[in-house]
C-alpha cells in the first residue's frame, strides 16, 4: 500500500477528477487524502464523497491587481505552512497536483520534503500552476499533442481526465424521470459549470418561452449563489405541459447529461470530459475571461472531434436559432454521439492509476522502479 496526497480544489474541474483518481486508488488498497480549498463549491461537491479524507487548505487564486496580489501572497504563506505541516505528518509516497492554486503549496511542500511530485492538465492550454511547477515533476500528464516549454519529454505522459465513476451514459427516459422530466419530449441542458454561468442563465431566462413553444423541455444549472431551486410549468404552442428546472447545483451529473437531447455549456475540461463519456452533444460557449483562453481552445478541439458546435458569448443573441438546427436533428445528434462515442475509447483513469503506482513505488525519494512509456507515442 502507498500514500497519496493529491491537491485537487478549488473548482469542480480539479475537484472532480481528483475525486475519480482517489476513488481509483482507494480501490486499488491505496491511502489517500485530497487537498481541497475552502471555497464554497468544494464543500458542496464532497458531500456525498464521505468515504474520502479531505483536508481543507487555506489560499486564493492568482491576481495582477495590487490588493488581490497581497491577500494571494498572503493566503499561501499560510496555505504553505499547513501544506509542510501536512506532508510531514502523512508522509505521503506521491504528490498529485491538478493545477489552480491549491496545487501550489502541496507540490512545493512536497518537493522540499523529497516526496515525488506529478501534475494533472486537464485543458489544452496549460495553467500558471503547471506551466510553473511542471520542470519539478517526475511526472506531468497533458492531454494529446499539448506540450510544455521547460518540461523535460521523458516526464511528458499524454492522458485525458479522469472521470468519477458515476459517470456514465444512462438510458435518457429514465434519466429525464429521475430529474422530473416528461420522457418524451425533447430536453435542453444549460449548465455553466460548478460555478454556473450568469450569462447562460439570463440566456435561458429570456428564451424560455420561447424554448417551451417548440415542446422543449429545459434543465438549467444556475451555480450556488446564482438562484433557487425552482420548477416551472409551461405550455407549447399546441397546448401541451412543458416543464422547465432550475437548480443550483447538481449530484446527479449522469443523470443530468443523460437526459439531454443537447447541453449548452461553457468549455472547461471537466465539463467537456463528462460530455464525452454521457455522449452528450453540445453547444459550447467558452468563458471569454478564461485564462490564456484555455476554453476557447477546450472547444475548438471538441468541435474539430465532432463532438457539437461552438458559439461565442458575442453571439448569444443568434443562440436560439443554433439550438433548434440542431435539437431536432436527429441525425446529427446521432453523427455527434458517435463521435463522442469513439472520443471516449481511452481509459486514462486506469492508465494514471498504473503510473502513479509506479511513482510512488520508488518512495519519498522519487525514483520509480521502472518507468511507462509514455502514452500516445
Amino acid at each position: 500500500m502507498s500514500r497519496f496526497l493529491l491537491s485537487c480544489g478549488g473548482t469542480g474541474g480539479h475537484l472532480s477528477p481528483g475525486i475519480a483518481l482517489a476513488e481509483g486508488l482507494a480501490e486499488r488498497g491505496h491511502e489517500v487524502t485530497l487537498v481541497i480549498s475552502r471555497k464554497k463549491v468544494d464543500a458542496r461537491l464532497i458531500e456525498k464523497y464521505a468515504p474520502l479524507h479531505f483536508v481543507r487548505l487555506p489560499g486564493t487564486g492568482f491576481s495582477w491587481r495590487p490588493s488581490q496580489m497581497m491577500r494571494f501572497a498572503i493566503s499561501h504563506a499560510a496555505g504553505f505552512a499547513a501544506s509542510l505541516s501536512l506532508v510531514r505528518r502523512a508522509r505521503p509516497d506521491a504528490i498529485v497536483g491538478f493545477g489552480g492554486f491549491t496545487s501550489i503549496a502541496t507540490v512545493l511542500a512536497g518537493r522540499l520534503c523529497r516526496v515525488p511530485v506529478t501534475l494533472h492538465e486537464s485543458n489544452r492550454v496549460p495553467g500558471l500552476a503547471v506551466r510553473t511547477l511542471g520542470r519539478l515533476a517526475q511526472r506531468v500528464y497533458l492531454p494529446l499533442g499539448v506540450r510544455i516549454g521547460g518540461v523535460r519529454s521523458s516526464a511528458i505522459r499524454n492522458v485525458g481526465l479522469p472521470v468519477r465513476k458515476e459517470i456514465q451514459r444512462l438510458p435518457a427516459g429514465s434519466a429525464r424521470e429521475s430529474i422530473g422530466l416528461d420522457p418524451h419530449q425533447r430536453v435542453l441542458v444549460v449548465f455553466g459549470g460548478s460555478q454556473g454561468a450568469s450569462p447562460l442563465n439570463d440566456w435561458c431566462r429570456g428564451k424560455l418561452d420561447f424554448l417551451a413553444s417548440q415542446g422543449i423541455q429545459v434543465c438549467c444549472v444556475t451555480g450556488l449563489g446564482k438562484g433557487g431551486a425552482e420548477t416551472l410549468e409551461l405550455k407549447s404552442s399546441t397546448g401541451e405541459a412543458v416543464r422547465a428546472i432550475y437548480m443550483p447545483f447538481c449530484d446527479h451529473m449522469a443523470e443530468l447529461l443523460s437526459a439531454a437531447d443537447l447541453v449548452v455549456a461553457r468549455a472547461g475540461a471537466g465539463t467537456l470530459a463528462e460530455l464525452v463519456r454521457c455522449e452528450a452533444p453540445a453547444i459550447l460557449i467558452p468563458y471569454p475571461q478564461a485564462a490564456s483562453d484555455h476554453q476557447r481552445a477546450n472547444a475548438l478541439f471538441f468541435e474539430r472531434q465532432g463532438g457539437g458546435i461552438v458559439v461565442e458569448q458575442s453571439a448569444l443573441g443568434s443562440l436560439h436559432s443554433e439550438v433548434m438546427d440542431v435539437i431536432f436533428n436527429d441525425s446529427l445528434l446521432r453523427k455527434f454521439r458517435g463521435n463522442l462515442r469513439r472520443m471516449d475509447r481511452a481509459n486514462s483513469l486506469e492508465f494514471m492509476l498504473r503510473d502513479l503506482e509506479s511513482v510512488a513505488s520508488g518512495g519519498p525519494g522519487g525514483t520509480a522502479a521502472a518507468d511507462p512509456a509514455p502514452a500516445g507515442t
